[in-house]
C-alpha cells in the first residue's frame, strides 16, 4: 500500500498573502500522496473567510478553531485529525520552500529515519539570516542540545517531519511556539532515529508579519526546561508504539509503575 504524507498548516491572521500561499502549495508534486489540513486559530483578518473558498476549490481539511489558542494548539489538533504516514507541519507563508520536502522525506521512505529535521543553519545553507533571530535560535539550540542529547544545528526549525504514529502518541501541551522545542524534547525521550536535512530558508520581518518575538525566545528557555528536565516520560506520550521506547523511557515506566502502586 502507498504511503501517505499529512501536511499539517496552521493558520493566524495571513490574509494579506495567504491566497498565493495556498495556491503555491496546492501546485506542489510531492512523492507521496498528499493530505493537507490547515487550521485556523481564530483569524481575524479574514483569513478564514479565504480558507473556506479554497477549501472548496482545491478539497483540503479546514480546521476552524473557536477562539485563538496559539501555534501549538493548532499544530496538535492537526496531529490528531492526520491520517497520513507521515506528519509535517508548514508555516502558512513564504518563510520556507516547500520544494525541500522531496528530500527530507526520502530517509523515511527509505526507513532510516525516524524523524527528519530540516535545519536552516547547516553549512551548505546560502541564506544570511537577522542577527538577533540567529543568535537567539543558535542559542536556544545549543541549550536545547545540552538538556536533551540530541545533536541539532536548529531545534525551532518549522519543517519537522516525522512518522504519524510517533507524533500522535505525542501528549502535546504548548499553546503558542513552545511546540517547536516541546516536540524536540518528546524526540529526544525516545529511540526514533533522527535526521537533520539542510534547507532553504527566506525570512520575513515583523512589517511581513512574523509573529515570534523575544517574548516567545524568554519563554522557550523555560519550555526547554520544563519540557526536558521536568516532564517525565511516560507523561510526554500516550500509546507509544514499542519501536520507539528506549532504555531510558522503560526504566522511568517501570519506575512510574510502582509509584503508582504504592500504598499511600
Amino acid at each position: 500500500m502507498a504511503s501517505k504524507l499529512t501536511v499539517v498548516v496552521p493558520v493566524y491572521n495571513e490574509a494579506s498573502h495567504l491566497n498565493d500561499v495556498v495556491r503555491s502549495f496546492m501546485a506542489l508534486d510531492y512523492p507521496l500522496e498528499t493530505e493537507w489540513i490547515f487550521v485556523d486559530d481564530f483569524s481575524t483578518d479574514g483569513s478564514r473567510e479565504i480558507l473556506k473558498s479554497l477549501s472548496l476549490e482545491y478539497g483540503f481539511k479546514l480546521l476552524l478553531q473557536d477562539k485563538n489558542q496559539g501555534k501549538g494548539s493548532a499544530v496538535a489538533r492537526g496531529f490528531q485529525e492526520a491520517t497520513g504516514d507521515y506528519i509535517m507541519i508548514q508555516d502558512a507563508d513564504f518563510e520556507y520552500d516547500p520544494r525541500d520536502v522531496p528530500g527530507l522525506l526520502e530517509p523515511l521512505i527509505a526507513d532510516r529515519a525516524d524523524v527528519v529535521f530540516g535545519s536552516r543553519f547547516k553549512k551548505n545553507c546560502p541564506q544570511v539570516h537577522r542577527t538577533y533571530h540567529a543568535l537567539v535560535n543558535r542559542g536556544l539550540t545549543l541549550l536545547s542540545n545540552l538538556v536533551s542529547g540530541l545533536s541539532l544545528s536548529d531545534m525551532e526549525t518549522c519543517y519537522k517531519i516525522g512518522r504519524s504514529d510517533l507524533f500522535q502518541s505525542m501528549q502535546l501541551r504548548s499553546r503558542r511556539f513552545g511546540v517547536e522545542v516541546e516536540i524536540v524534547a518528546h524526540v529526544a525521550k525516545t529511540a526514533a532515529r533522527v535526521f537533520e536535512l539542510p534547507i532553504h530558508y527566506y525570512p520575513r520581518t515583523k512589517l511581513q508579519g512574523k509573529k515570534i518575538g523575544w517574548r516567545d525566545g524568554v519563554a522557550a528557555l523555560g519550555h526547554l526546561v520544563y519540557f526536558n528536565l521536568l516532564v517525565s516520560s511516560p507523561a510526554a506520550f500516550k500509546g507509544l508504539p514499542a519501536r520507539y521506547v528506549s532504555r531510558s523511557l522503560a526504566g522511568w515506566s517501570q519506575t512510574w509503575g510502582t509509584l503508582q502502586k504504592r500504598p499511600l
